[in-house]
């Protein structure tokens, strides 16, 4: 029978144990994207845990046994579950499976941490589930059938459960529901444990106790479980009702948003500073071929938000971030927009290009290289605000890979009509020439609605800008390259604007976040003429272009070209009529005149070596300015020295300035112990004063006598009737200095050095005064009585 009770109680935590850690691994629903493997290893973990436990219950293991079966149980179940694309067939394990293993138990958290959900199940991402899960189950079962604590099983797995919200991302997976399913099967099963636990301890003493007969004990069970089934439900409906009130609106904060990750865009050039080379450099040069672009799409290199007066780039602060990505199969959520989107893959074959900047798409879901073990594969990072990729490692001759694309549809001027600037958070712009300002009020003078402010920006530039890329070998005028804020200023205030593509979208995107309108610059390429859709086409460095996007609500960003046409060339000077010059005659120089002469005295030389004799100070300035710089450094270590030497003699004079007299007694008698402290002597703060001169007296024994008398008189000063006269105090101070005197001169100048700028004594005044207040404090928080206020 008790067997079979045992069997039971054993069950019935097995089950609560699994359940509990069930709802804690679902809390890693949404970092891994809903993909079910993390479920399953996390699962497997759980069992794994809770079996090595039983074991360990049941054949009375010892640690260091129970240590060596977890240890290999996780190495051979985890290449089945945790690390499945690392083990031979997905199921047995390989040395590239155990590294992965063994190494995630230290570096896999912030695996997890650093790389941009869905996480994937590639790399040990499922480490962090299984592993949590294993360890925390098996925690708790052994604190179950081991320990025999009713409460203590709760604790692993509530940390289990707090690991799932920790490493999730900052949007909650049913956290209402399986925080409630948590806490009232917790309730449960803790309820259980300790009326289990109780009923044993009764069968236990049962001799030498009345049992209850079995309809009573039938009745107080019912009654109890009742009663505790009642308070689980009113908890349960209060957590259901109040959760809401008390987390809308709440900023959920997870490990992901605080782990900062080990990558900084802005250490990669910004593509745009190489814009011009592109022109003019590698003009026909195949970058690379692409292969399924629709009809009038574009192939997106960058976006850039960011902007220091000069160069536009990339900004991790900016929307969104840079993140390292786990499954490059699903790296975005899909168009969101509500203008319904158009999905295609772009499949790259990299020629002579070669960036970091991954060519992609908008909007960009997923990426796919043919070899899916390259280094620029392993190396990517992706935002998905502002669909860029970069890799790490570079783009190669012959690199190949598929980008799947869900491009939003571009609205129309009348359905932009009613939507107003979307609200997004940018990064700051710096630099911007004062000229851009107040040129983009002026343009936008008469615009009213949104659309119409962005349109009259774009066509000012193309209606009044002239066109060059600066080939003046092509008949085109010259043009310098860049975007920084020379550039610009010198391009706004000429008599006409000339650039191209890099110049005009900085511009035009840098006043309208002058004017609070959310704007990027995005760089990419797309042929000048019309392509038919799907066709193989070579990109080359004259396809490269730059345009503006800007955020609208509703749409999300739409594109905008403020380059003027190419046939828009700069006009040419008026020509203006030669002159003419006149002959030149030259005239006669100008007669000769004879230097007039000086008295001797008044000539400059000589006033100057007179003047340089009497200022002593041009001779001793140098010298006095080099012995000044090196005292520097001197000053600055003796600073310290200083200030205790300081307060050593500010206490001397309070002590001898004291109000009362026996005050002044016994500040004579703290500064012997000071300075016997100063000088090495170990005193306890909490002896008399008459043991502190026994100890004094031994440790100097040369004023064993004076210190001991100077004890009594200062107890007779302190405890005394009466009050000491000041020829008493003074004779007393006087021979505190003479015992003060003796006590350094029985001991060397290094150690009397030493002693003189020591804060021993400092220190240990100062603990004594501490304590004594925390004393007061304590005295004053107790009663009357001794008790602590408010308390009976």
């Amino acid at each position: 029978m008790r067997a079979e009770r045992a069997g039971l109680r054993q069950a019935v935590d097995a089950a609560a144990i699994l359940v509990l850690a069930g709802l804690a691994i679902a809390g890693f629903h949404l970092a891994y994207g809903g993909d079910l493997h993390y479920l399953l290893a996390g699962v497997a973990g759980a069992v794994l845990g809770l079996g090595v436990a039983f074991a360990s219950a049941r054949l009375r293991l010892g640690v260091l046994v129970t240590v060596a079966a977890a240890f290999l149980a996780y190495l051979l179940v985890g290449s089945l579950v945790a690390t499945p694309d690392e083990s031979a067939a997905g199921v047995v394990p390989t040395l590239a499976s155990l590294r992965t293993l063994l190494l995630g138990i230290v570096v896999s958290w912030k695996d997890n941490l650093t790389v941009a959900a869905p996480l994937g199940t590639g790399a040990g991402m499922l480490v962090v589930p299984y592993l949590s899960a294993f360890a925390c189950t098996l925690a708790a079962g052994l604190t179950a059938w081991r320990v025999r604590r009713p409460y203590w099983p709760l604790l692993p797995l509530a940390a289990l459960f707090a690991i799932g919200i920790a490493f999730g991302t900052n949007e909650a997976f049913l956290a209402l529901p399986r925080g409630v399913a948590f806490a009232v099967v917790g309730v449960i099963w803790a309820s259980f444990r300790r009326h289990a636990e109780r009923g044993r301890t009764t069968q236990v003493v049962s001799g030498e106790t009345t049992v209850p007969d079995a309809g009573s004990a039938r009745a107080s069970r019912l009654r109890r479980a009742g009663l505790g089934a009642a308070m689980v439900a009113v908890a349960a409906a209060l957590s259901l009702l109040a959760a809401p009130a008390l987390t809308a609106g709440a900023q959920r904060d997870v490990l992901r948003d605080r782990v900062v990750p080990p990558f900084d865009p802005r250490s990669y050039i910004s593509p745009l500073a190489g814009f011009r080379s592109l022109v003019k450099d590698q003009r026909d040069t195949t970058l690379f071929t692409v292969a399924g672009l629709p009809e009038g799409g574009r192939v997106r290199l960058a976006a850039l938000d960011s902007y220091d007066g000069t160069v536009a780039n990339v900004d991790q602060s900016g929307s969104g971030s840079f993140a390292k990505v786990g499954d490059a199969a699903s790296i975005a959520a899909a168009d969101a927009s509500g203008t319904g989107s158009t999905r295609y893959a772009l499949d790259v074959t990299v020629g002579g290009y070669r960036g970091y900047f991954l060519p992609s798409g908008r909007t960009t879901t997923g990426i796919a290289f043919a070899d899916p073990d390259s280094a620029a594969g392993e190396g990517l990072y992706f935002n998905p605000l502002t669909d860029t990729a970069i890799t790490t490692a570079g783009l190669a001759d012959g690199d190949r890979y598929t980008v799947q694309v869900e491009e939003p549809k571009r609205p129309d001027d009348a359905q932009l009509a009613q939507a107003e600037f979307a609200k997004t958070t940018l990064p700051t712009v710096d630099g911007v020439p004062q000229v851009l300002q107040a040129k983009a009020g002026d343009i936008l003078a008469d615009s009213q609605t949104p659309i119409e402010r962005v349109r009259t920006l774009e066509s000012y530039f193309q209606k009044f800008g002239a066109f060059s890329n600066g080939l003046i070998a092509e008949g085109q005028v010259p043009s310098l390259s860049g975007h920084g804020a020379g550039r610009l200023r010198a391009m706004l205030t000429a008599k006409q604007m000339v650039g191209d593509d890099e110049q005009y979208a900085v511009t035009m995107a840098l006043m309208a976040r002058e004017l609070g309108i959310p704007a990027r610059v995005v760089m990419g390429f797309y042929p000048e003429q019309p392509q038919p859709a799907g066709a193989k086409l070579e990109i080359k460095g004259k396809d490269v272009h730059a345009w503006v996007e800007v955020a609208f609500a509703g749409y999300g960003w739409v594109a905008f070209d403020p380059t003027p046409p190419k046939d828009n060339v700069p006009i040419p000077p008026d020509p203006q009529a030669q002159s003419k010059p006149r002959p030149q005659v030259l005239q006669p120089p100008p007669p000769p005149q004879a230097p007039v002469e000086l008295p001797p005295d008044s000539r400059p030389d000589v006033l100057d070596d007179e003047e340089k004799k009497n200022d002593l100070w041009l001779l001793l300035g140098p010298i006095l300015a080099v012995i000044g710089i090196g005292l520097i450094p001197v000053a600055v270590l003796a600073l310290p020295l200083l200030l205790i030497a300081w307060l050593k003699l500010r206490r001397r004079r309070r002590r001898l300035g004291a109000e009362r007299a026996a005050d002044r007694v016994s500040g004579g008698w703290s500064e012997v112990t000071d300075a016997a402290t100063d000088l090495g002597a170990s005193l306890d703060a909490r002896s008399t004063r008459r043991e502190t001169a026994v100890a004094l007296g031994e440790a100097f024994p040369d004023t064993a006598r004076t210190t001991t008398a100077l004890a009594h008189r200062a107890d007779a000063a302190v405890f005394g009737a009466g009050n000491p006269s000041e020829a008493e105090i003074e004779a007393y101070w006087a021979d505190v200095d003479g015992s003060l005197e003796r006590m350094h001169g029985s001991v060397g100048f290094w150690r009397r050095q030493r002693a003189k700028y020591s804060p021993r004594s400092l220190v240990a005044e100062a603990s004594v005064f501490l304590a004594a207040r925390r004393a007061v404090a304590l005295a004053r928080r107790r009663g009357p009585r001794g008790t602590t206020k408010g308390m009976p």
